[in-house]
């Protein structure tokens, strides 16, 4: 995993050599659904950004698997890296629940068939809970055809949750020492990240 707090970090290097291979990413910006302009900005953005590390890039919409969530694995085994774009990560983790994206992702990264990237609210989301990350993204937030239920569980990916934006210049870096104090407040294990860094995980 390449875990970075804002952008593409400080560290690309890492994520194009945990990838090796072809360099064929997979990139995810559902977490912006519910806000279009934004949306396409960034992905062009983020497209641009990982082509110039040698990436051959193809957006993966998860909106396009919700209710055949058999397809989606099919769609991750012809990449090696997926980066998922920061936005709101509550909208995101229903699109991954969606899609079927969440076991999908647990599955590949245990066979370790591909690399999970991406910012913000990917890694967040990585953790067993997003129950402090309502002081940062809204949970009401539904864009069309997606399921109001909010989902508080994580993709539990790590041991532990992520405070991103931490000490930034940022404009969720004050919301977050929110996150910090319910973190402390519960005993939950917690790590931050600041703009700029980025957390690479290796297993193999």
């Amino acid at each position: 995993m390449y875990l970075s707090s804002f952008d593409v970090g400080a560290r690309p290097e890492q994520l194009v050599g945990l990838v090796g291979g072809q360099l064929r990413a997979a990139i995810v910006v559902n977490a912006l659904d519910h806000r279009e302009a934004a949306r396409a900005q960034w992905l062009e953005n983020q497209t641009i950004k990982l082509r110039a590390l040698g990436f051959t890039v193809q957006e993966l919409d998860l909106r396009k698997f919700f209710g055949t969530t058999d397809r989606v694995d099919e769609t991750l085994e012809q990449f090696d890296a997926v980066w998922v774009n920061g936005g709101n990560a509550f909208i995101l983790r229903r699109a991954m629940k969606q899609s079927g994206f969440d076991v999908a992702i647990a599955d590949l990264l245990a066979r370790d068939r591909i690399v999970y990237s991406g910012f913000s609210a990917a890694v967040v989301i990585a953790s067993s809970t997003l129950r402090a990350l309502d002081h940062v993204s809204d949970p009401t937030e539904v864009p069309p055809g997606y399921d109001p239920a909010v989902v508080w569980d994580g993709l539990g990916l790590l041991p532990f949750s992520f405070v991103v934006h931490f000490q930034s210049d940022h404009p969720e870096s004050e919301a977050v020492g929110d996150e910090v104090a319910f973190y402390e407040r519960h005993q939950m294990p917690y790590k931050t990240l600041k703009d700029g860094e980025a957390f690479v995980m290796d297993c193999t």
